[in-house]
């Protein structure tokens, strides 16, 4: 039976009273990595209580569906594994209907020859991945651990102290409900997914390794003239990569065959310092999108309210310490360019959540320092080659050298051309070789 929103905050009001509760599994953090985590352990019959800073807002199964804000969202692009993973535990039919997927990717940079694209049909691939609206995402990802009695949440809670001993963690927070008052968790294993400055990597000491791209990103939603017929476009300037993804139109379904879809998400990369003039005037930020993508995704008629973001990449020095595991975010904080961010943090919480779920049938501690390190190493080849690559795109196409931007545009066209070189980036950028 489906537990309604008023049940769920009763079962997690009875926690919140309670001054030390056993519990598996801890999560800090309760953005989207954080709730896809628990509601992963939760499909694996593992419970966890899920402790988020913010005030979570307060919504049921009957809430109208349609979009408060047609042209003022974020918007992630989920990879073919991402999607993959939403199968598994039940959730992507309710996330679908506001999916849009990619049937083709355009890459070619500014002003130069070469050019590459990548096709569905060729690649003999559904689909190259989704492209969903972040609060789309948050919404159904928060019903559906509200309504998952394996799942506690508590929200307006501040983590300030994290004690390890050999056998458990406990995990010290202010809540913030009617008076502020401080409780502790306890539990095997504590997972921080509480973001890029995260507050439980600092309590543990954990360094960080921090490189400034001297880059902010413009994201937003736009309208073209143009349908965008489930085309993504990847165009590199001397500023950074610029992305135009296909969106679904207000009544949803971007999988539909038949719609005709002329809303797009945009991320534009300028240098740190030049974003006011794109945030604050829509006929500029326009313009300056017709000057950079030509006719490619028709004319630009339409800009929603945008956001800035500087971009910097930050790795935690480790991402395991005794029983606590840093993920999202808090571990891994790369440039936008390919959309890897998100996708990673998906297959990250993927195999720890296998592995927590294989140790929990042979009986044993579900928060062993051994069996997370395994994870810690088990995870490095993907994670290095997803940041070598990030950094390798952003790098080679902002390097103002001539031969470098000869070099680079000659691989555009050796990648376009070239038999077996599709498949093998195609299924690295769609999280199928991980």
């Amino acid at each position: 039976m489906m537990q309604t929103t008023e049940e769920n905050l009763s079962k997690s009001n009875n926690i919140k009273h309670t001054a030390m509760t056993e519990q598996q599994v801890l999560i800090a953090g309760g953005g989207h990595v954080g709730l896809s985590f628990a509601l992963l352990l939760a499909n694996q019959g593992i419970a966890s209580t899920l402790l988020e800073k913010n005030s979570y807002p307060i919504i049921s199964p009957n809430d109208d569906s349609q979009r408060s804000h047609y042209l003022d969202s974020r918007n992630t692009a989920l990879s073919r594994r991402t999607v993959q993973i939403y199968q598994e535990i039940g959730l992507w039919d309710e996330l679908q209907s506001h999916a849009c997927r990619i049937d083709a990717v355009q890459i070619s940079e500014r002003g130069s020859f070469g050019r590459a694209q990548l096709n569905k049909k060729d690649e003999q691939v559904e689909s190259f991945g989704q492209v969903m609206e972040n609060a789309w995402l948050g919404r159904k990802l928060l019903l559906a651990a509200l309504q998952e009695p394996l799942i506690t949440l508590i929200d307006n809670a501040d983590v300030i102290a994290v004690d390890q001993k050999s056998d458990s963690v406990t995990l010290s927070f202010s809540y913030y409900g009617e008076e502020e008052h401080e409780q502790q968790l306890q539990g095997s294993v504590l997972v921080a997914c509480d973001g890029r400055d995260s507050t439980v990597r600092q309590l543990l000491d954990i360094g960080t390794t921090t490189y400034d791209y001297k880059q902010t990103a413009i994201v937003g939603v736009v309208e073209t003239d143009k349908p965008h017929e489930h085309n993504a476009i990847e165009r590199f300037s001397p500023a950074g990569p610029l992305a135009v993804l296909p969106l679904t139109d207000p009544e949803g379904d971007g999988n539909d065959e038949y719609q005709t879809g002329y809303r797009r998400s945009v991320v534009w990369v300028c240098r740190t310092g030049e974003e006011t003039q794109y945030l604050e005037d829509d006929a500029h930020f326009l313009a300056t999108l017709q000057q950079a993508f030509g006719q490619r995704a028709g004319t630009f008629k339409t800009a929603g309210r945008r956001g800035a973001y500087p971009l910097t990449r930050v790795l935690a020095d480790k991402q395991v310490d005794g029983r606590c595991v840093i993920m999202g975010n808090a571990a891994h904080t790369l440039h936008p360019v390919a959309g890897q961010g998100f996708n990673l943090c998906m297959r990250d919480a993927h195999v720890l959540a296998q592995m927590m779920h294989a140790q929990v049938l042979k009986g044993e501690d579900i928060g062993n320092p051994t069996l997370l390190k395994r994870y810690e190493k088990a995870r490095q080849t993907d994670q290095k080659r997803v940041i070598r690559f990030c950094d390798a795109v952003v790098h080679g196409f902002t390097h103002p050298n001539p031969a470098v931007k000869l070099a680079r545009n000659v691989a555009l066209v050796a990648f376009d051309k070239l038999p077996n070189i599709k498949p093998l980036i195609a299924n690295y950028a769609m999280g199928l070789k991980s």
